[in-house]
């Protein structure tokens, strides 16, 4: 049993407003359903990142200016479907790189390192299996700049606070000079955020529910899915889609592993996911706040999605 893991749960399950924490979503069978999320038509997110790597790794490349041989470390690389462009483009134009793509499930970093050298031989992959905030402490130690990547909007999965905190970390495990390419989604159309999360095919309602099938499985609960329904919505003013289980009926739980009975009234929320929208104007912001300097957004064509270069550089703090 994960213990950080059986904690969580245990803090989230039993405060005032339920909640659970969204990294819990992605062991093997949530990492595998998210796929399917990426593939729906109203799933814009992946589509518009794949347009900006597909059509602008050259332009991406030349912003770094980096003179020497190179890391890329990705941060929850998943499949690398999306990185696989600019790694093409790289391996293509005889650059020299390391590959060190990060990733919590050992499934996805497997198929992943398989495919790559498949598909790029030659490419150097150097896969980790962890919590990217352990992993990235070594990143400090090799002798290569490096390019951080952490795509996919995941920032947006953090709350103003812990989003300066884990830039900051990001920061002070950087060498001057390294770069950072960090995915946000862009404040839209609220209609189109509203489907791409709230899709009519029941893929994020399932995946929101394999988290409750996670802890059955991990913790010895018994939650019955039947009786949870998925809600989410989207604040235009503040950007924050916000995602929930429902409770159908009053109901108790009981959590085998950490002796726990859960009570839930008709009705009751459980809050899972948190997924930001930005503006250009704030991404800027963020950047100074967490001492980088911001070099240049690389925008889709429909300015759905931006994957945005800043570097540590020796103006930083």
């Amino acid at each position: 049993m994960d213990n950080t893991f059986a904690q969580d749960v245990l803090k989230g399950l039993t405060s005032n407003s339920k909640y659970l924490s969204s990294k819990y979503f992605y062991d093997d069978i949530g990492s595998r359903i998210f796929q399917e999320i990426m593939e729906m038509p109203e799933y814009y997110l992946t589509n518009a990142e794949f347009e900006i790597l597909s059509l602008q790794s050259k332009q991406i490349v030349e912003a770094l200016q980096f003179s020497t041989p190179f890391n890329i470390v990705e941060l929850g690389a998943g499949d690398g479907f999306k990185t696989f462009k600019l790694l093409e483009y790289l391996v293509n134009q005889k650059i020299e790189f390391n590959y060190i793509p990060i990733d919590i499930s050992q499934e996805a970093i497997d198929v992943l390192s398989d495919r790559l050298t498949k598909r790029l031989p030659g490419i150097v992959v150097k896969p980790k299996v962890g919590d990217y905030f352990e992993i990235l402490k070594q990143n400090r130690q090799s002798d290569y700049p490096s390019l951080l990547l952490f795509l996919g909007g995941n920032i947006g999965n953090y709350n103003t606070e812990k989003a300066i905190e884990l830039l900051e970390l990001f920061h002070s495990n950087m060498k001057l000079g390294d770069k950072l390419l960090i995915g946000f989604d862009i404040k839209k159309n609220p209609v189109i955020i509203h489907n791409a999360y709230y899709d009519p095919h029941g893929i994020t309602k399932r995946f929101n529910l394999n988290l409750l099938l996670r802890i059955n499985r991990e913790l010895g609960a018994d939650f019955k899915i039947d009786d949870f329904d998925f809600y989410c919505h989207y604040n235009p003013l503040n950007g924050e889609v916000r995602s929930y289980l429902v409770s159908l009926r009053i109901q108790t739980v009981h959590i085998k592993s950490l002796d726990k009975h859960i009570h839930f009234d008709q009705n009751e929320i459980i809050w899972t996911e948190l997924s930001k929208k930005y503006g250009l104007d704030e991404i800027v912001s963020l950047s100074k706040r967490t001492n980088f300097t911001f070099i240049n957004h690389f925008l889709d064509c429909k300015h759905y999605f931006t994957d945005t270069l800043w570097e540590k550089s020796q103006n930083n703090k």
